[in-house]
């Protein structure tokens, strides 16, 4: 099916440049009577049509189709064939050339993308999967170090040390099932299995939601909020989008060292609404910027049993849900002290006064 649409968008590109060939050729004869040009401008069609075109064929009888036009149309005499005079065979065989050469540097220019391509494919999944086994030999190790301690000495335990341990499993326990639903979102939505279903929701009872799922968390964080006094309504997943803000709100208080203070801020125009998640943290390294929101992500400062983890799944994520609503996302350091990272939403609803 997919071989018989490429075939049709082929033919069609063919001759729709074909006949815009044909049109301006009649105005340099008719209108300007300039017909030295014709057979430069069928070259020129050719090479177009051989550069656009997949493989070789449509460009060959492209030359082909050109030759005949040229003959029969635009070189005297008129609407008849003369294959005798030397200068039609000449414009045939150059034609006949330029696609050749023409087909054969553009198929082996796409043949050389889709190699760079499949190889930034294998190495986005090489870096996923050291990524994936970096974190989750993390919370894997505290756990089994708990539930072995418990096991192996609970009998000598106060209950004090119990309900570390297993608060330390809890703990680790949630970060890996918050893990796995980021893996899930960003397997299903890059592979075409989800499609983004929107519906209008209220800003607030977004951010409501998100603040009330980050207490369950971390109860003791404040969380400053600069919200718009209007009534916003974005047309999004909510989900997905608490999804997003829940990550980068995670991710400020894994990464950011010596933060005191984690800010959310709304501000809306007429086309998108812009939420920033700021941090007074340590900031993010500049050579990070630029692949935060990759899956290839991957701090190698962090060792395998370091209490924090990377970023670079959850960034992925939100990456990938952000471009499937239509938006933009990006992360900077502030001017002052700390990292923001801001994402963008667009809207077509109006905004009313409360």
């Amino acid at each position: 099916m997919h071989r018989l649409e490429s075939q049709i968008k082929n033919l069609i590109i063919t001759v729709f440049i074909l006949i815009i060939a044909c049109i301006i050729s009649v105005i340099f004869q008719n209108v300007f009577e300039v017909e030295e040009h014709i057979t430069t401008l069928f070259v020129f069609a050719v090479f177009l049509i051989s550069y656009i075109t997949d493989g070789y064929i449509y460009g060959i009888i492209s030359a082909f189709i050109s030759v005949l036009l040229i003959n029969y149309a635009f070189t005297y005499p008129y609407f008849m064939f003369d294959f005798d005079n030397p200068m039609n065979v000449i414009s045939a065989i150059i034609l006949t050339i330029i696609a050749l050469l023409t087909g054969t540097l553009t198929t082996e220019i796409k043949r050389h993308e889709a190699e760079r391509a499949e190889n930034e494919k294998i190495k986005m999944r090489a870096n996923l999967l050291r990524a994936i086994s970096h974190d989750l030999r993390t919370p894997l190790t505290t756990i089994y170090g708990a539930a072995s301690m418990l096991l192996e000495n609970n009998k000598t335990l106060s209950e004090k040390q119990k309900d570390k341990f297993l608060c330390d499993i809890q703990e680790e326990s949630e970060w890996l099932v918050h893990m796995v639903e980021n893996l899930l979102s960003i397997t299903k939505l890059s592979n075409g299995e989800v499609k983004i279903v929107k519906n209008d929701i209220v800003l607030d009872e977004l951010i409501d939601s998100v603040i009330i799922k980050f207490k369950q968390r971390y109860p003791q964080q404040k969380i400053d909020l600069n919200l718009p006094n209007d009534i916003i309504v974005i047309p999004m997943d909510p989900i997905l989008i608490e999804q997003v803000i829940l990550n980068m709100l995670d991710n400020a208080m894994q990464h950011a060292k010596n933060m005191t203070k984690v800010e959310i801020n709304v501000r809306s125009d007429e086309k998108q609404v812009i939420f920033e998640i700021k941090d007074d943290g340590c900031g993010i390294h500049q050579n990070q910027l630029k692949t935060i929101f990759t899956s290839g992500y991957y701090d190698p400062d962090v060792t395998s049993d370091a209490s924090k983890h990377n970023m670079g799944i959850g960034m992925s994520v939100c990456s990938t849900i952000i471009k499937a609503h239509g938006g933009t996302i990006c992360a900077d350091n502030r001017k002052s002290k700390g990292a923001v990272f801001r994402f963008t939403l667009p809207t077509e609803e109006k905004i009313n006064d409360k």
